[in-house]
């Protein structure tokens, strides 16, 4: 690959100085460095993530052998930590923007399922004593919506370990799209909301809910389908009852497990809702990449600040690398060019430039 597709040479291509002072002085950042300053320090952790660096030392020892400015390890701590994570952020947000609008143009797709879940990221107790998780560990979270059909996230909300999902599920909502959302993100007055707001969904519900008012729909018999029933109804007890009547779908995993997603959808067939469903495992895919390829469970410090510019420095990385495998997979059309391909020839030709 040429070396203006690395990653420093990435962030400059898609963060301009111009789009960048505006979001500095959006979170009150005062960017007097001379050296190290903000945008430097994105190319550091963006690299990091990528390269799997394990530690600022050793980010300190051979960013300038990787093309990036000489900076020692002390200061590359200090600003990590005061840098208020908000901007690093908003540097993500700018990025998932530009990515998702160009990878849509080129390819072509419409906007369909939105996937929300959550990844945990957890280190001993007194790591991060302000992020106290269960027993002897803490934890932060990361919340997501992720697009089908990009595969890239839209938005994220970082928050500690014990902070409940469908609260934040809620802020994650988006009308343009269809959720799929596991368990954890049901909720009956919530999807009563959603009915009335008109935003489309697939929840999986929880085992316990009762169903009341049972009407089976028609449906045409699909040859070797995994749906086992197809009914409206009313959800909860007599004391927590839905407004609405809900549409649910019965259907078995690969397990023979009985799933129960309710749905918004009317004039769906129950085996697409069933799919539809199950296209969620693509953002657990997406969890496990990023945790076993771009260093997040390796944190580098123990501020809120640190930690969280770290996470959303590994997320870019992410998105830059999803970018750089759409332009690599439509430019050479008859190869099969994983993601994954792509992304271990970047770090095979950056790790060599490094020798």
């Amino acid at each position: 690959m040429k070396q203006n597709t690395m990653f420093p040479n990435l962030v400059q291509k898609f963060i301009s100085d111009e789009e960048l002072q505006p979001l500095i002085q959006l979170v009150g950042y005062e960017d007097i460095a001379r050296k190290l300053d903000v945008k430097t320090l994105i190319q550091y952790l963006v690299t990091a993530a990528a390269c799997e660096w394990k530690s600022l030392r050793y980010c300190a020892d051979v960013g300038s052998t990787a093309g990036l400015v000489d900076v020692n390890y002390s200061t590359l701590s200090k600003k990590l930590g005061r840098l208020d994570y908000a901007l690093m952020k908003q540097v993500f947000a700018l990025l998932v923007r530009k990515c998702n609008r160009v990878t849509r143009r080129t390819l072509k797709i419409p906007n369909q399922l939105l996937l929300v879940d959550s990844t945990t990221v957890t280190v001993g107790k007194t790591r991060l004593p302000w992020a106290v998780y269960h027993g002897e560990r803490s934890g932060i979270k990361l919340h997501v919506s992720f697009s089908l059909e990009t595969h890239m996230p839209l938005h994220v909300i970082e928050t500690t370990g014990l902070k409940h999902d469908a609260p934040i599920g809620r802020q994650l909502a988006d009308q343009r799209f269809v959720l799929v959302e596991d368990r954890a993100y049901f909720s009956i007055k919530q999807i009563d909301q959603y009915l009335v707001g008109e935003q489309d969904f697939v929840i999986r519900m929880k085992e316990n809910v009762e169903l009341s008012h049972v009407k089976s729909l028609q449906r045409m018999p699909e040859k070797d389908s995994n749906v086992t029933r197809d009914i409206t109804c009313r959800l909860g007890t007599i004391q927590s009852r839905s407004e609405k009547r809900h549409r649910v779908v019965f259907f078995r995993d690969h397990e023979n497990r009985e799933i129960r997603v309710v749905t918004s959808l009317r004039n769906v067939a129950a085996e697409v809702v069933a799919d539809m469903y199950k296209a969620r495992w693509a953002i657990e895919l997406f969890f496990r990449w990023i945790k076993q390829n771009l260093n997040v469970p390796v944190l580098f410090g123990t501020t809120e600040n640190a930690v969280y510019n770290q996470l959303f420095a590994a997320l870019i990385a992410y998105v830059l690398l999803k970018w750089l495998y759409n332009q690599t997979k439509s430019s050479i059309s008859h190869a099969r060019l994983s993601l994954v391909s792509c992304f271990f020839a970047v770090r095979c030709r950056w790790n060599g430039r490094q020798k």
